[in-house]
């Protein structure tokens, strides 16, 4: 990997279906930022991004890093998720365990928020500092990253979506 490929920003994307309220939802503060662009059709979705997918096949891991140039998240609810067909989309990757630290959801396994996922992503790829700027913008947002401390930094230095798994069932079997 180049020092250019481990430095270069990545782009947020967020699809949004305009199912919750756009005062509140966390997609548009951070569009209203500049941070993100929101995309309200699916095709809008480059072909090329990383889609953070619950029900992909693969798990996230440092090794997307090298092709990764924007992650997308999907901010709908699940019944749009299960109804779209993205297939299309080869960078499908779900997030292992975490735990969310927003205030509806605080401590619950694998119910984040779609910036808690986009910062989880960007700090697996490498990126903390990004993720960091992100998750500033919520007076919860940080409390994320210490919540998740320990395993983010695991699966930030794992070699692969393997080693990714092998931590996680580490601490789903606690």
């Amino acid at each position: 990997m180049t020092e250019n490929t481990r430095t270069k920003k990545i782009v947020l994307i967020a699809y949004r279906d305009n199912s919750c309220d756009p005062k509140r939802c966390t997609m548009k503060k951070l569009e209203r930022f500049g941070m993100l662009r929101v995309v309200t059709h699916i095709q809008q979705i480059p072909k090329s991004t990383l889609l953070l997918d619950p029900a992909a096949e693969f798990v996230l891991s440092p090794a997307d890093r090298p092709w990764v140039q924007s992650v997308t998240a999907l901010d709908c609810s699940w019944e749009v998720i299960d109804a779209i067909n993205l297939t299309a989309w080869n960078g499908r990757r779900a997030l292992p365990f975490l735990a969310a630290a927003n205030p509806v959801n605080f401590g619950k396994p694998f119910t984040l928020m779609s910036v808690e996922a986009i910062a989880a992503a960007l700090y697996i790829l490498g990126d903390a500092e990004q993720a960091e700027r992100l998750l500033a913008k919520f007076h919860w947002g940080l409390n994320f990253l210490a919540l998740n401390a320990e395993p983010l930094a695991e699966y930030a230095a794992a070699k692969d979506s393997a080693a990714v798994l092998k931590i996680q069932s580490e601490y789903l079997d606690e």
